[in-house]
């Protein structure tokens, strides 16, 4: 595991007022796996980019990419032009990369907003041109190699072309192709055989563009788990997106700690009633919890619409009152229920989802393993409608 210093455990800020519900995010953390990080990939002389698509994993893309930015991240990263765009009309000029288009989209705008755009065939390069005449200036262009992923990017069969028609355009002036890269399939399982594939063949795109006359500012491969656990991947730049938010892309390999870095957000929720049920009262939808004793039950208003998941009935985990709880029955649209037993918590007391686990509460893996998915799931969908509310703003 790495030997970066764990993060010394932050004073938490008084409580915010948002009373029904509230994801904590710490600021401060986020900076410091940012550094992390860089301190990590630094020795190859890789710097980091800041991926803020899905509204920053559900952290908030403009408070997040500020904070990504003041501990030395140097680039941006989004999946749709609109995140993008969003970044630039709130004042942020770093570098951006914007990599998920679709015919007719924002292309003139993302061109005279100086965005970076991923190009990965020739429909997209013919979109980005026309949007460069029209915007008058030339296109920031960076080129995606499908090396095995089996997504988006261009396959090496039809590379030699999408480089020569790249090359063609920027000597008429129309763009600057400015970045070579491509995106692994399982850096979140190291050893495994593709890994090793993707990066040759990497390596053979890399050298045919950059015989044909491509000078890229930046080369980039790595993710978090290959920022994490593969060196050989670093090249210019890394792209920090589940990890600067401090959740690791590999727990069987190793836990946020193990890597240096601490989980940024905390989801809980004030309780809305408590109420002494007698035996043999069903529970939520479809009674598939029923009280076997007499028993106190917390209502706690946090459900399926604001990101609480559905799978994770009957196993979800919640602090609540010093003890750790599991859901009652389904998961609600707006509410789920905990079995107190002979415990007793007042109404508003706090009920915690998860967070860094400072405190004994649950952490967002936890919450993943009780619904059979990845911690980057359960942050992603915290609603909108759960205030988010930044914690250590400044240093």
């Amino acid at each position: 595991m790495s030997e970066t210093p764990q993060q010394p455990r932050a004073a938490r800020e008084p409580e915010a007022p948002e009373t029904r519900a509230r994801a904590e995010i710490d600021l401060g953390a986020l900076r410091a796996n940012v550094r992390a990080l860089r301190a990590r990939v630094a020795p190859r002389g890789a710097q980091v980019m800041g991926v803020v698509k899905a509204d920053a994993y559900g952290h908030g893309a403009v408070p997040c990419a500020r904070a990504a930015l003041a501990a030395g991240a140097t680039w941006l990263g989004t999946a749709t032009p609109y995140e993008a765009l969003a970044l630039r009309a709130a004042g942020i000029d770093a570098p951006v990369l914007c990599w998920l288009w679709t015919p007719g989209g924002p292309f003139r705008a993302a061109v005279e907003a100086d965005v970076d755009i991923a190009v990965s065939g020739l429909w997209a390069l013919g979109e980005v041109t026309d949007a460069a005449r029209a915007a008058g200036r030339p296109a920031r262009v960076q080129l995606k190699a499908d090396t095995g992923l089996g997504r988006n990017g261009c396959l090496p069969g039809d590379w030699p072309r999408l480089v020569g028609e790249a090359l063609k355009a920027q000597a008429e002036g129309l763009l600057r192709v400015t970045g070579l890269w491509s995106h692994f399939a399982c850096a979140d399982e190291p050893g495994h055989p593709s890994i090793a594939a993707q990066l040759d063949r990497f390596h053979d795109m890399l050298e045919y563009a950059e015989k044909a006359g491509a000078e890229p500012e930046v080369r980039h491969m790595a993710n978090s788990p290959a920022t994490l656990t593969l060196p050989d991947a670093y090249f210019d730049l890394v792209r920090a997106g589940v990890a600067m938010y401090g959740i690791s892309p590999s727990p069987e390999v190793g836990a946020p700690a193990d890597f240096g870095l601490r989980p940024v957000m905390r989801l809980s929720a004030s309780v809305a009633s408590v109420k002494q049920a007698p035996p043999g009262l069903g529970i939520s939808y479809g009674h598939h919890y029923v009280t076997d004793r007499e028993t106190n039950l917390a209502l706690v208003p946090l459900g399926y619409a604001d990101g609480v998941p559905r799978h994770a009935s009957g196993s979800g985990p919640v602090l609540l009152g010093g003890a750790l709880r599991t859901v009652a029955g389904r998961v609600a649209m707006d509410q789920i229920v905990l079995d107190l037993g002979a415990d007793v918590v007042e109404p508003g007391a706090r009920a915690v989802l998860f967070g860094p686990g400072d405190d004994g509460e649950p952490t967002a893996e936890d919450w993943a393993r009780a619904a059979g998915t990845i911690a980057y799931e359960i942050v992603t969908r915290v609603g909108a409608r759960v205030p988010r509310v930044y914690l250590r703003e400044r240093e």
